[in-house]
């Protein structure tokens, strides 16, 4: 079951000059409890954003550079590659950036999104989701608070 996690703005946004624009601890708990022990699949530029490999997960970085090295992360060249390496995992997530999510938007089982509901100025946008494709399953609707600066849904879907 490979899944795309992301947090998407009500205009779809990610990010803006290769950072997340909004701080929301709610997201980062639920990505972290979520993700741990399986294959994150990302971009160079959403690990660079990082800096790091996460811990108690298996870090793929989708770079086209041959010569990428990342110390504790897995380098391919594709996302056919990625995916090959994540195979062994019931679960492995794609965590971005934009190009990325573009890419396997067509080829994934589940969206695991967070939506900031505001509008923000940005650079990166997620792909529209059709609903045409995808079926909405669950949603979560939380209001913000001293941690969570913005409203914000638990959001997935199924593929029809």
């Amino acid at each position: 079951m490979i899944t795309i996690i992301a947090a998407i703005a009500e205009n779809n946004a990610l990010g803006k000059d290769n950072d997340l624009i909004w701080h929301l601890p709610a997201d980062l708990i639920r990505f972290r409890k979520t993700t741990t022990g399986h294959h994150i699949i990302m971009g160079r530029k959403t690990y660079e954003s990082i800096g790091k490999p996460l811990p108690n997960r298996t870090t793929v970085i989708i770079t086209r550079n041959p010569n990428y090295k990342a110390t504790g992360c897995i380098v391919v060249n594709s996302l056919d590659a990625a995916l090959e390496i994540a195979k062994e995992d019931d679960s492995p997530f794609i965590i971005g950036g934009a190009q990325i999510y573009k890419e396997a938007i067509d080829k994934v089982d589940q969206l695991d999104i967070t939506e900031v509901h505001y509008q923000f100025e940005a650079d990166a946008f997620f792909p529209e989701i059709d609903t045409t494709v995808w079926k909405e399953t669950k949603r979560e609707y939380f209001y913000k608070d001293e941690k969570n600066n913005y409203n914000y849904s638990f959001v997935s879907y199924t593929r029809n």
